[in-house]
Formats: structure tokens, sequence, C-alpha cells
């Protein structure tokens, strides 16, 4: 049997952890109500005002005035991370990892919800973090299951059972159909799982064409062949980006921003001993319409200075098409590869 494991608000737990007084008390993890901030994790306290994960600092801020803003320490949690999916590896044959708080592990031989309340309570006891299960004879049906009880809850889906256990619940709810995909479903009167893993070939052809359509009709239906993995999924690409309280328009205060992100690539490139021969810039404007422009190197680079030279200069060529202020820029890498290049790129390969 598969399980599906969910750390409980996995960012407020470590930050309560770290601040017992903010125990019981509405917590967000996230960025300043004053500017543009977000909500990367809520409290289960702060969640009983509609306060979710996505939602602007703002808003959760509107809805409970009392809330405590707790700025991410993103090192500290990937330190506690580490250290939870290293607990549940001596626990569970195979484990694979596919977020900072959640992955998938075959359950040991034996019964599967005793395997599952053993994992749990080893969590518990031993990291002293609350973590919800679901457990199925496949992945899709196991990460649904992990919703069902949170907090803390293990849930169970026999085998033979998992068609029906789906079948009720809302089509948005089944992993692969996002916001667009779900309003089509429900305005041609889909709305429940069970409704489309009913849908004939050519109904599904008209609402879902193509390949991924067929895939979410057999999820529904309870099928997923996918294997759990213990093999780390190899990264296609890294980026980072910032969004500012205050648009910025001075050109050296935004290269200054990329430079430093450029570091930090640099040294995310270094720990996985691979180099990057795509440089990409991303750059929002106050009407929060999106530039991106890349560039493509014959040969990788890993160097700090190289991809931040690479990233102003992708900059300057989209302020040069749209000049003005911006809320957000970003950037990343791709083309990555595991041979290492000591080449750096010449004046002429950087671009216009």
């Amino acid at each position: 049997m598969i399980a599906h494991l969910d750390l409980d608000a996995f960012f407020a737990a470590v930050e309560l952890h770290r601040n017992p007084g903010l125990r019981g008390k509405p917590v967000v993890v996230g960025g300043n109500p004053d500017g543009r901030g977000v909500v990367a994790t809520a409290s289960y306290e702060a969640r009983r005002y509609g306060i979710r994960s996505a939602m602007s600092s703002a808003e959760a801020r509107r809805r409970c005035p009392s809330v405590i803003f707790v700025r991410p320490d993103h090192r500290t949690y990937r330190e506690w991370s580490a250290r939870m999916w290293a607990l549940v590896r001596e626990m569970a044959p195979v484990v694979e990892q596919v977020g900072i708080d959640e992955g998938y592990l075959v359950l040991p031989d034996g019964d599967p919800h005793e395997q599952a309340e053993l994992i749990q309570l080893a969590v518990r006891e031993r990291m002293r973090l609350s973590c919800s299960l679901g457990v199925a004879t496949c992945k899709v049906v196991a990460k649904v299951a992990s919703d069902a009880r949170k907090p803390g809850g293990i849930t169970v889906v026999p085998p033979g059972g998992e068609a029906a256990f789906l079948a009720r619940l809302p089509v948005r709810t089944l992993p692969g159909v996002g916001p667009k995909a779900e309003v089509r479903l429900v305005a041609a009167g889909v709305a429940t799982i069970g409704a489309l893993a009913e849908l004939d070939d050519a109904r599904l052809t008209e609402l879902l064409p193509g390949r991924v359509g067929v895939e979410l009709r057999l999820r529904a239906q309870g099928v997923d062949p996918r294997p759990v993995s213990g093999e780390p999924a190899e990264a296609i690409s890294i980026s980072n980006e910032e969004t500012f309280d205050v648009d910025v328009r001075d050109r050296d205060e935004l290269h200054g921003h990329l430079r430093r992100m450029s570091e930090g690539l640099a040294a995310s490139l270094d720990r996985r001993g691979m180099s990057a021969r795509t440089v990409t810039t991303k750059v929002r404007y106050p009407d929060f319409s999106i530039a991106t422009r890349s560039h493509s190197l014959g040969v990788g680079i890993d160097d700090a200075a190289a991809i931040g030279d690479l990233a102003c200069s992708l900059l300057d060529r989209a302020l040069r098409q749209r000049p003005g202020p911006v809320r957000l820029v970003g950037v990343g890498v791709s083309g990555l590869d595991r041979h290492r290049q000591l080449a750096l790129p010449m004046e002429d390969e950087l671009p216009p």
C-alpha cells in the first residue's frame, strides 16, 4: 500500500516551536501585510477566519485584525524537513519526497492503518510535528485521502474502493484539475469526480481534449500506475524572484536585486554540481502583465557574475521595449547539465 504524508501547517508549526508564546493564536507565515506580501502558511487558528495559503497578507489581516505575522525562515524549514524525512526513511522501504512538507511512501508489510499510525506517532514524538496520511493502492487516491481528515488524521481507502471514495468529491479535488478546467467541467454539469470518471470518449474530448483528459478520467476512476520512486527528481530549472513593496523604476537598483538572486542560483548550482546553459529574466509590471527574456549559451555556466551579467542584460532589453517601473523581477536558469564547464561567456555572447 502507498501512503501520502502531508505535514500539517508546516511552516507555522515550526514557528510555534521556536516561539511557544504563539500557541493558540492566529498566526500567518508570510509577507508584509502593509505591502504586497502573501500568506505562505496559516495556523489552524488563523484558518478559522478563512485565511488560506496564497491569499494576500492584507486580506488575511482584514479577515482577522489580531492575526500575528511571522516572516518566513526557509533555511530553518528546510532543516526541519530534512530531519523529518530522514526519520520517515528509517521506517518505510521507499520514500518519494515531492515537496518540503509532503511525499509518498511504500508502507512496510502489515496492517496499513497500524503502519501509518506508527509513522505518524514517530513524527509527533520525535519531531513534535503533526502530519496527516492517506493510504491507498495508488498515488492519486492516497493524495486525496490525506486531505480527508486534516489535521492529524489517517484515512485508509481499501483496495477496490478507490472509485467509490473519489466519486462524491468535488471535481476540483482531483489533482490535475485546475481552476480553468473546473469552470469548464462544472458548467457542463461535471461537478464531481465520479461524473468525470463516467464521461464517454466524445464528451471527454470536447471538455478536456488530448492526453490530459484521458489521464484525468483514469485518475477519477482510481487508476494511477505511477510508482513510488526513491530516486530524487532531477531539477529542470532553478529560479528566484522578488515582489517589491513599492514599484521600482531605478535600473541600478533592479540590477542589484538580480545580481543578489544570481548569487543564490550559482550557490544552488554548485551544491548540485551542475551548470546551466539558459538564463531567463522575468519582469512583472504594475498592471500585472509579465515579460520574460531568455538567452542560451553554447556552454553551461555556474558563475554568479556571469549569470548576473546575462540577467541584467535581459532586463535592459525588456525595459527598452517597455520602460517604466516594475513590481517584480526574477531570474532563472535552465538547460541544466551535470558536466560543469569552466568557460565563461565572452563579451560578444551577451544579449544585445
